[in-house]
Parts: C-alpha cells; sequence; structure tokens
C-alpha cells in the first residue's frame, strides 16, 4: 500500500502487512510527523461475468461493476527514509527549542555582575584613592591612627584678611606600620553645620607601627560664624 504524510506529502510504498488491518501509528522519515494509519481495505471480491444487456444500465446509474479498480497511481515515490530509520518505530516527543532571547538576556546580566564585582575588587585592592574621589567609601570603618594636638591660630593679617592655621600630629599607635589618608577639616558654626571644609594632604603616605608625623594647614578669609573645627580621615566613618 501507499502511504502519504499529510504534513510534507512525502509518498511511501510499504507491504500491507506492515500496518495491518486494524491500522497503527506511523512516522514521516521526511518531517517525522506522526499520524494514524488505517488499514488496508478488504480485497474486493471476485469479479463475475456481467450479462451484455445489463452494462447499460449499471453504467446509468452511476456505479461501477463488481471488480472495478482504480487506475494505478503513476506519480513517482518519492522522499526515501534514512538509512537505519524505522518509520513505524515508536518515538519520544520532541525537546523543546530553547529561547534564544532569553539566553541570550540571561547571559547579558551574568556578565554584567561578573564586571561589577571585577571593578569592586580593583578599587577595594589598588585603587583606594581614586575610589574615594569618586564617592566610595571603601576604607575601614575606623583608623587605627589618632589625631592629636591640633591647636587652632585665627588672626588678622596686615591686608586686612583673617588667617585661620590648624597643625597637629598624626600617631600610629598599632603594632603594624598603616596608610595615611587625606585629613578632612570641618568648619561648623554653633548649630553644628558645616560652613566650611578643606582637605590637608599629609606629609607622607605610610606610618610605621608606634609612628607619627605632624602636619600643618592654614586657610583666609573663612566664614565668621565658623565655632568649631572637626578633623577626620578622609573615607572614615563619622
Amino acid at each position: 500500500m501507499i502511504l502519504e504524510c499529510p504534513e510534507c506529502r512525502t509518498r511511501y510504498l510499504v507491504p500491507d502487512s506492515a500496518v495491518g488491518v486494524g491500522g497503527r501509528t506511523v512516522r514521516c522519515a521526511n518531517c517525522r510527523h506522526s499520524w494514524f494509519q488505517d488499514g488496508p481495505a478488504p480485497a474486493p471480491m471476485p469479479a463475475t461475468d456481467v450479462p451484455a444487456t445489463a452494462a447499460p444500465s449499471l453504467a446509468a446509474s452511476g456505479f461501477a461493476p463488481v471488480g472495478y479498480a482504480p487506475s494505478p497511481i503513476t506519480e513517482p515515490i518519492t522522499g526515501t527514509p534514512d538509512a537505519g530509520f524505522d518509520a513505524f518505530a515508536h518515538r519520544a516527543p520532541f525537546r523543546p527549542r530553547r529561547n534564544m532571547a532569553r539566553v541570550r538576556t540571561i547571559a547579558s546580566i551574568a556578565a554584567g555582575l561578573i564586571m561589577l564585582a571585577l571593578v569592586g575588587v580593583i578599587l577595594w585592592t589598588t585603587a583606594p584613592g581614586l575610589a574615594q574621589q569618586a564617592g566610595f567609601n571603601i576604607g575601614p570603618a575606623q583608623s587605627p591612627l589618632r589625631i592629636v594636638d591640633n591647636p587652632i591660630e585665627r588672626r588678622q593679617m596686615t591686608n586686612g584678611s583673617e588667617l585661620f592655621a590648624v597643625s597637629g600630629r598624626i600617631t600610629n599607635p598599632s603594632s603594624a606600620a598603616q596608610r595615611v589618608p587625606d585629613l578632612r577639616a570641618d568648619l561648623r558654626d554653633e548649630n553644628g553645620r558645616v560652613v566650611f571644609s578643606w582637605t590637608i594632604t599629609p606629609q607622607q603616605r605610610t606610618l610605621p607601627a608606634n609612628g607619627a608625623i605632624d602636619f600643618n594647614s592654614a586657610q583666609v578669609d573663612v566664614p565668621a560664624s565658623s565655632k568649631r573645627l572637626d578633623l577626620s580621615f578622609v573615607g572614615e566613618a563619622s
């Protein structure tokens, strides 16, 4: 019998016994489509002699004589099955195709997170000054260094300007060398609000264990409302 795939119209020539009288599920070797194929029609009854006088009445009724067979199919059979492929063997359902757009989105997010992590590691280990200038507080919550002896001097200069001078010492009471960050000087009014601030650069960046260095700085024409000076290390939690 001849089977024809309802999807791709590929045709196959198979023996009737391969399908059976009751039919069975078959699968196209070309497009992998499955369908239920009915069994072959029962064999026609042997043809009987029909009297010549009865032929016109049968033809006029529109029915073919007993034993009539349609013209054979002249269209060539196409779609040779793959080597070793059983068109009637059971196949598991197709696996769903991956959503490539979703896969690419997840990969982009993962790559972005990895890049952010690498930037954080670089800023933490090799560029603390750059990170502080960019607004990242990556320093310790409290530096072991200490600021002591910070006398303040305010005096009028000959040109009429007021000089505000501050000096002091930075000590390292710890048993290990410490990096010395910049100092931040904040002038506050009587209500504790910052009215003027500036940065003091230390004379050296590394302070040995139990070492100390002096610092001094001066500004002119600071606000007259400034009543208190607060000194802290840049990047240190307030």
